[in-house]
């Protein structure tokens, strides 16, 4: 084994509770462990992450990662954490997602290798959807009491806080699904390990408890949580103003992920550091006292940031990402501006104040001073907009703008805006549409 898989999760605070005996399993023997992965959407975000670093360590150690994809048990929802229940997803829409997300989860596991711990993903749909309900509550439902799954945190939680709306049996039934996983791929997989965040405790343990109870006393299935991450604030790890962060480049542009780990704060960029790369212990507390010694230069945050938005997307999206987040404070150039995608562009220039025009004036080409004043308002009159290129202190698209000049199509940004700055630090979008 290359390194110790409890140890390294515990030095990086991955680890809220493991069953006893889990530690001397993974020590013994190379071991399948698997993760439940919600797909609901045909995307991962940043809140799946820590699951995702969990099998890459796993599998860094030597063992066998399994990803299952809750096709089944995204059709149901699960009451952990949630007050209300999911939309019920159809087939097609739960393939497509599976696909999405393999292939994401192929960034950081390695699903070709010809080495006995290849990663496999596995759906919960394929064994579930031609089990009847009568055979499922017979071979299932008779094992586990209802006064046990009553005893889960998951749903002493929802129903204490049950705002009138109860919660469905479909919902109650969550726990014997999931735990019916566990015992599928102990059987077929020779999967002895689940994992997941802390707040799945109650249904991992049902599914070492239905191991138990139908196989016999003598089998060994076994359960490690990690902690639900948090920001240091009290605020929601992963949401911003505008949602999720997702993984997804269409979805959340690499730019707006590499800032989203940039403006950590320094408490949680020393957590998470930890938890979302590969760094070893070394290289982070070297980290964590530069950053000590010298707060201002966000040492933490930047070596974050690099490392999460290099292993989700690319190293080209990080160089991108990089001499974007340099354009507002006057150090980009035109080619990185015209190199930049739609997305890109406006994450950057987001909140920048904007103005309208029809592209038929470009088109026809227009004279760069009316273009200021008549067209956009950017500036009050032909006079200031002409004594201001005379004063050095316009610029289109990052160049300098000394003299009267036409502006036409081929100045637009992916053929539709042009940056007009004024002075050091005022910005302007004209949409030209």
């Amino acid at each position: 084994m290359q390194m110790n898989f409890v140890e390294e999760l515990r030095w990086r605070g991955m680890i809220h509770d493991l069953t006893p005996g889990t530690e001397e399993q993974l020590n013994k023997e190379l071991t399948a462990a698997y993760v439940g992965i919600d797909p609901t959407a045909d995307s991962l975000h940043i809140g799946h992450l820590v699951s995702i670093m969990m099998l890459k360590h796993l599998q860094l150690s030597g063992h066998k990662p399994i990803a299952l994809v809750g096709g089944a048990t995204g059709m149901i929802g699960d009451p952990s954490g949630k007050s209300q229940e999911r939309n019920l997803l159809d087939e097609k829409t739960l393939r497509h997602n599976q696909e999405c997300i393999k292939n994401q989860l192929a960034k950081f596991l390695d699903f070709e290798t010809a080495a006995p711990n290849k990663a496999e993903l596995v759906n919960n749909y394929d064994w579930m959807k031609d089990y009847s309900f009568l055979a499922f509550i017979r071979d299932i439902g008779k094992h586990l009491t209802v006064n046990y799954m009553m005893s889960k945190d998951s749903v002493k939680k929802r129903l204490a806080a049950d705002s009138g709306s109860g919660m469905s049996f479909t919902e109650f039934t969550y726990q014997l699904v999931q735990g019916f996983d566990f015992f599928h791929l102990y059987q077929h997989h020779n999967c002895k390990l689940q994992m997941g965040g802390s707040d799945q405790w109650g249904n991992i343990t049902t599914g070492t408890e239905l191991i138990r109870r139908k196989l016999g006393s003598d089998q060994n299935a076994f359960a490690l949580t990690c902690p639900l991450i948090t920001k240091a604030d009290g605020g929601k790890f992963g949401k911003t103003e505008s949602g999720n962060i997702w993984l997804d480049p269409e979805k959340t542009s690499p730019y707006a992920f590499y800032q989203f780990w940039l403006n950590c704060s320094d408490e949680d960029a020393e957590k998470y550091i930890k938890i979302f790369t590969l760094l070893d212990k070394e290289t982070i507390g070297q980290l964590v006292e530069a950053h000590r010694e010298a707060p201002h230069t966000r040492v933490l945050q930047k070596a974050l940031a690099k490392e999460v938005t290099v292993s989700v997307h690319s190293a080209e999206d990080l160089e991108m990402a990089e001499e974007a987040s340099q354009i507002l404070f006057g150090k980009g150039t035109t080619e990185v501006l015209h190199k930049m995608n739609e997305a890109m562009l406006l994450n950057v220039f987001d909140g920048v104040p904007r103005a309208a025009i029809s592209i038929s004036i470009l088109k026809e080409t227009v004279e760069i001073t009316e273009f200021l004043s008549t067209h956009t308002g950017i500036f009050s009159s032909k006079g200031e907009a002409r004594r201001s290129l005379k004063e050095n202190s316009v610029s289109i698209n990052k160049e300098k703008v000394t003299e009267v000049t036409m502006l036409n199509t081929n100045d637009l940004l992916q053929n539709k805006y042009i940056l007009v700055q004024k002075g050091k630090k005022n910005y302007f979008l004209v949409i030209a549409e």
